[in-house]
């Protein structure tokens, strides 16, 4: 048995702890181990650890469960993907709250070069369905690993297109790999094993009780590069999902629907609120994405002809990865009427593209 392990399966268990403290504790003492290794005096010392978090550690009682767990995955052929892996999702471990601990059964990589989030209603309509399975058949040419929650509805029609279409496709779980919920998506689960996979960061014999799900949902939004919402109402998982994506800086996206469509709202809301970019089609995605392939040649061509000002905001976005007009306008020192003439110049010229949230990026 992997000692390590142990230990870092041992720091999920420990009650209070969570995943930020959890690198905080492991960043102190500077191993999961050392972190159990250490004095009470030792721990008492870090900040936000009280008396009965403390005792937690010292007592030690949740390495038996850690042993037990570390068997199971052994047993089923799962891998524990600890947060500074290689084989961990690195998208994800940019993200502030992410999990200290996954655990993944699959072939897929989880550092595909391109990762889509397809999200949804568990209530689909005909004309949600309809959609999902036109955007994944647009996806097929984009070499895209596709990622959702393996839900009722959006999810599970964008799974099963996926497998119909031979395209990698993940499901991101909400309770241990030991069940499958919702118990009709298990042959649908067996099948995405073969080329995708299932994820979690539950143990085994955690149940999908309703608070596992907003966690479920945050790693969907935070192991993709765009995530796309293509039916949901003004609540539900969809739309903590795309506000998630939109707080780790992900590209977000919305299928519009008809104004008195229940399942619609949602995602006109998202749009309406410059929280998600209107799209009718996986090409609206790819160009918005820049996935569309531009020579190299044709880009220095162009990149010659900007302006002073031009290159000025084009190179602050190129340090900057994204920036929104008043980031530009405040480190540029430039009006605001200067910045967005010269952004819709840029624009024009292949330089930059315009992303959800009215913020840009550098296209490349």
């Amino acid at each position: 048995m992997e000692t390590s392990l142990l230990y870092r399966i041992g720091l999920t268990l420990i009650p209070g702890i969570g995943d930020v403290n959890g690198r905080k504790l492991i960043h102190y003492c500077g191993s999961a181990e050392a972190v159990f290794n250490a004095s009470r005096k030792e721990l008492m010392a870090i900040e936000g650890m009280g008396s009965a978090t403390v005792n937690s550690i010292l007592n030690q009682h949740v390495l038996q469960r850690a042993e037990e767990e570390i068997k199971f995955l052994e047993q089923n052929g799962i891998q524990a993907l600890y947060c500074e892996d290689d084989r961990y999702p690195q998208r994800l471990r940019n993200c502030y709250d992410h999990p200290l601990m996954l655990y993944y059964k699959g072939v897929a990589d989880m550092n595909h070069q391109r990762i889509v989030a397809v999200v949804g209603t568990r209530k689909a309509t005909a004309y949600g369905k309809r959609y999902c399975d036109k955007l994944v058949e647009g996806l097929m040419n984009q070499d895209v690993l596709l990622v959702s929650g393996l839900a009722y509805g959006i999810d599970s029609c964008a799974h099963q297109k996926c497998v119909d279409l031979g395209i990698p496709t993940v499901g991101v779980l909400g309770h241990g790999l030991d069940i499958l919920y919702p118990d009709q998506n298990r042959k649908l689960a067996e099948v995405m094993l073969q080329k995708g996979g299932l994820l979690t960061e539950f143990l085994s014999n955690t149940k999908p009780d309703r608070e596992h799900f907003p966690q479920r949902n945050r790693i969907v939004a935070g192991m993709c590069d765009a995530l796309i919402v293509v039916e949901s109402g003004l609540k539900g998982g969809a739309l903590i999902t795309a506000d998630l994506a939109n707080s780790y800086n992900r590209d977000v996206f919305a299928i519009p629907g008809r104004l008195d469509d229940h399942f619609s709202k949602g995602c006109n809301h998202l749009i309406k609120t410059n929280r998600a970019a209107l799209v009718q089609s996986a090409d609206d995605i790819a160009y918005i994405m820049g996935w569309e392939g531009r020579s190299e040649v044709r880009q220095t061509r162009l990149f010659t002809d900007f302006t002073e000002d031009e290159t000025r905001l084009f190179n602050l976005l190129k340090e900057e990865g994204k920036l929104g007009v008043d980031q530009l306008v405040i480190r540029s020192g430039m009006l605001p009427s200067q910045v967005a003439n010269i952004l819709l110049n840029l624009e024009l010229k292949g330089g930059v593209q315009l992303l959800p949230g009215k913020q840009y990026k550098v296209l490349e």
